[in-house]
């Protein structure tokens, strides 16, 4: 994976286009959610993107969460902190901040154990919807709102037995849908592997809002515009 050109960072400023998010969510990730679209009026970058490149930048540990706290637009600029630390967290240029980091055990910068882990995250995490989302809304009588869909990532964790490896699989473990009223989260649990040994564990949670009763006809609705907007890009149109 080239996440070089997915991303811009001069000095500690770290910044992203619209097309660079969206060619990311797309072409790397399979995420053809409509706010990741460039002529999204709710256009967002996505926090596996961001995921990916604090990974990159500064090396992976063997126990990392990442708990986000808002939604990057193209007109935001990210300041990386350039120290080593446990904790560490991400403003933008106007002291906002949208992402905590915590790290524990030893460090890696082992480019390709890196680029495996991330590649395989961010190809799990980009096919929730609808293949993991739509099974637990219909299960549980309950959906998103199909006129404004919108799931918030909420946090990621991943804890590895080792970092003496080159490479990592993730498999799904178990899905928990919790409801909250109107609104709910959504906790996905899978295992990291290597070579079919487990070698670690991890959680990626989302949080849904306005929820409402299932209607089958309306998912059915979403997922057609879903696929399209798939089919138009892998056709290039």
């Amino acid at each position: 994976m080239d996440l070089e050109k997915y991303f811009n960072l001069e000095d500690s400023k770290l910044s992203f286009t619209k097309q660079q998010a969206s060619d990311f969510a797309k072409s790397v990730a399979g995420d053809f959610n409509a706010i990741h679209d460039v002529d999204s009026t709710r256009f967002c970058v996505p926090g596996d993107l961001l995921f990916s490149v604090i990974i990159h930048h500064y090396g992976l540990r063997q126990t990392m969460g990442f708990s986000f706290s808002g939604m990057v637009g193209d007109d935001v600029t990210l300041i990386l902190p350039e120290v080593n630390a446990r904790e560490i967290s991400i403003y933008d240029e106007n002291d906002k901040k949208y992402l905590d980091v915590s790290s524990n055990g030893t460090q890696s910068h082992n480019q390709v154990l890196i680029d495996s882990l991330t590649k395989n995250y961010v190809e799990f995490s980009g096919h929730t919807f609808p293949h993991v989302l739509v099974p637990l809304m219909k299960e549980n009588n309950v959906m998103i709102n199909t006129e404004r869909p919108l799931v918030i990532y909420d946090h990621m964790r991943i804890s590895l037995d080792t970092l003496d490896i080159d490479s990592v699989e993730l498999e799904l473990s178990e899905s928990i849908f919790r409801l909250y009223g109107k609104r709910g989260d959504v906790a996905l649990n899978f295992n990291l592997c290597c070579s079919g040994e487990k070698v670690g564990k991890g959680q990626k949670k989302m949080v849904l809002s306005g929820l409402r009763e299932y209607d089958q006809d309306k998912i059915d609705e979403l997922i057609l515009a879903y696929d399209e907007r798939k089919r138009r890009y892998v056709n290039g149109g």
